[in-house]
């Protein structure tokens, strides 16, 4: 899972999905490529960014909800937090504080 982690963070792109969703969490796909476009100058398609996007789901740091005729996108910290347990407090994995 973790090597999914670091695939999907390699491109610059789809770590300003993440930022954005970090700024504002819960966002439609149109909404994420209005932010990339007027903060990031991204002009990148739709289908583009629903790519990164999809990437980002498979790699568990984005989870998708249906609302209505809605899909929001909502950032995951767990893959993340678990990198971290890992390499930087190997003593938390062992169930020590």
């Amino acid at each position: 899972m973790a090597e999914d982690v670091f695939k999907a963070l390699a491109d610059p792109t789809r770590r300003r999905i993440l930022d954005e969703l970090v700024e504002r969490d819960g966002q439609t796909l149109f909404e994420i490529c209005t932010r990339l476009v007027t903060k990031h100058g991204l002009g990148l398609s739709r289908q583009a960014i629903s790519q990164h996007l999809a990437v980002l789901e498979s790699a568990g740091l984005v989870r998708t909800r249906r609302q209505g005729r809605y899909k929001f996108h909502d950032l995951n910290t767990a893959p993340l937090e678990h990198i971290v347990t890992r390499w930087l407090r190997p003593d938390a994995r062992e169930g020590t504080p």
